[in-house]
């Protein structure tokens, strides 16, 4: 029974069952990182994202295009009124709607870093069959009209081409120069074959201008890599703060449920714990006291103390984890009534007392006097002054000295303060007595160690009543403890309210 029990403990505890949702993510960010940390490789791994991102844009643009070469081929014809020009408008509309499918047929497919380089090599031959139509273009010859003004037409055509090349395109890397490419071939075979000075002019302005467009994008093309690396550290970042906050989710919920299961079995065996503990205690208690006839052996009654002695600690002990578990798990309800803090405190100090003088302490008492009742559970308020005062008798030296104060804050509330002159605690052990079962230095030292809860219960008792707990501890110099209630659970005298009858009565005597 024992195993299953511990085993469906132990399924809580490592239980992983969002681990799964985790898996992506950790992929995620370690693709990221890889792919960002192959120094000179690392453009290639978003070659995939840009060849993307270049058939959206090239999409988007495309029907630009065909107004282009329209608007070309009108304003050529009123130069020319030859047909070539219209034949060469219907090829380029053609290889224009070729180049358009192929960027389509492109974007409907899975691209992959893997495949990405063959894509790109795709997209630039299609690039290149569009550089043939406009090197068709820059071959074309007016008969009608003189050749410079024709050169210098073709010339701003061809770069307001380039330019829009350059822009849309850019995002494909060597597109530029893939797609002019043929038209440089065709200008200097023209002027190799006897071309005009205007022939030549218009080759080196459109070589100089192919190189400057070359640079520009180039340079587009490495801020848009560093644009996507940002975005893909920022994504890295998002996604382990994901994983982290997932992990940190998880832990937390496991340690939430690991505390309930444990505060739920210790308050379970409340009734388990005690029952054989009240028998042993009480059944030592008759044999010490010796009702069913006297002890021949004195050993046997010495034997006899202890067990009870042992029993009282051991039912203490497990009072306080009682009282803590429950605590923990919601389960402490508060028995509120108007009680006097002074009365409270006067009991307990008739508690100790008897220790106290056992070891020569003094207790004094610093009442301030007329303090109303206040609102509160009488049980557990009794029970914090109590652990306080136990504190201090055990830890103050022979003939030491403690005082207890009680009287008003100056907020309004009530306060109950004990301080002796013990040997104090040092200032970085606070944290650790006031945490569950902790216990400092001196504490471990002393011949009367506790279980480390009376403190934990007392800030709990405290905190459930909306009040404040303060210690306060100097090394050699002594403790100081205050329990502190709030003002609007201090109830204030009111006057007693007088009937009708009474009041008419005074109006007519003072008449």
């Amino acid at each position: 029974m024992s195993q299953q029990v511990s085993s469906s403990t132990d399924k809580i505890i490592v239980d992983r069952s969002r681990s799964h949702r985790n898996r992506a993510v950790n992929r995620a960010v370690k693709a990221t990182r890889e792919r960002l940390q192959h120094g000179d490789h690392g453009s290639r791994a978003f070659d995939r994202d840009l060849l993307v991102m270049h058939l959206t844009t090239a999409l988007q643009s495309a029907s630009i295009t065909p107004y282009l070469i329209v608007a070309i081929t009108i304003v050529g014809s009123y130069f020319n009124d030859d047909l070539r020009l219209i034949g060469w408008a219907f090829m380029a509309l053609v290889l224009h709607a070729a180049n358009t499918l192929l960027q389509r047929f492109a974007l409907r497919q899975n691209i992959t870093n893997e495949n990405a380089r063959k894509w790109q090599h795709v997209l630039l031959s299609g690039q290149a069959i569009l550089g043939f139509g406009w090197a068709a273009f820059s071959i074309q010859t007016c008969g009608a009209c003189s050749p410079d003004n024709y050169s210098l037409f073709k010339g701003a055509i061809l770069l307001v081409v380039l330019s829009f090349t350059a822009l849309s395109c850019f995002m494909l890397r060597r597109s530029v120069p893939v797609t002019f490419a043929p038209v440089i071939v065709t200008l200097v075979g023209n002027a190799a074959l006897g071309g005009s000075i205007f022939d030549v002019g218009l080759l080196a302005m459109l070589c100089v201008a192919v190189a400057f467009f070359v640079i520009v994008t180039d340079r587009m093309y490495m801020s848009n890599i560093k644009l996507l690396s940002f975005q893909s550290e920022k994504d890295d970042l998002i996604a382990e703060l994901e994983t982290a906050k997932s992990m940190s989710d998880e832990a937390r919920r496991r340690a939430e449920e690991a505390n309930l299961a444990k505060s739920r079995f210790l308050a379970s065996m409340s009734h388990e714990l005690r029952t054989p503990l009240n028998a042993i205690l009480g059944f030592s208690e008759v044999i010490a006291t010796e009702v069913m006839g006297p002890l021949n052996n004195p050993t046997y009654k010495e034997y006899v103390n202890d067990i009870h002695r042992s029993g009282q600690h051991l039912l203490n002990l497990i009072n306080e984890i009682l009282d803590l578990s429950r605590i923990e798990a919601g389960r402490y309800e508060l028995q509120e009534e108007a009680i006097s803090l002074l009365d409270i405190a006067e009991d307990c100090i008739g508690m100790v007392q008897l220790r106290a003088r056992g070891k020569n302490i003094t207790i004094t008492e610093v009442f301030e006097s007329s303090l109303p009742d206040v609102w509160a559970d009488e049980k557990s308020m009794r029970q914090v002054v109590l652990n306080l005062l136990s504190n201090a008798v055990k830890f103050t030296p022979q003939g030491g000295e403690i005082q207890v104060k009680a009287g008003w804050t100056s907020t309004g509330g009530q306060y109950v303060a004990i301080k002796d002159n013990g040997p104090g605690i040092p200032e970085d052990e606070i944290p650790v007595v006031l945490s569950a079962f902790g216990q400092g230095s001196i504490a471990i030292k002393s011949a009367e160690q506790g279980t480390g809860l009376g403190l934990p219960i007392v800030q709990a008792i405290m905190a459930k009543h909306d009040g404040q707990f303060i210690l306060k501890s100097k090394l050699r110099e002594g403790t100081e403890v205050i329990a502190i209630l709030p003002a609007k659970r201090v109830l204030q005298t009111v006057p007693a309210v007088e009937d009708a009858q009474a009041v008419e009565r005074k109006k007519r005597s003072f008449a």
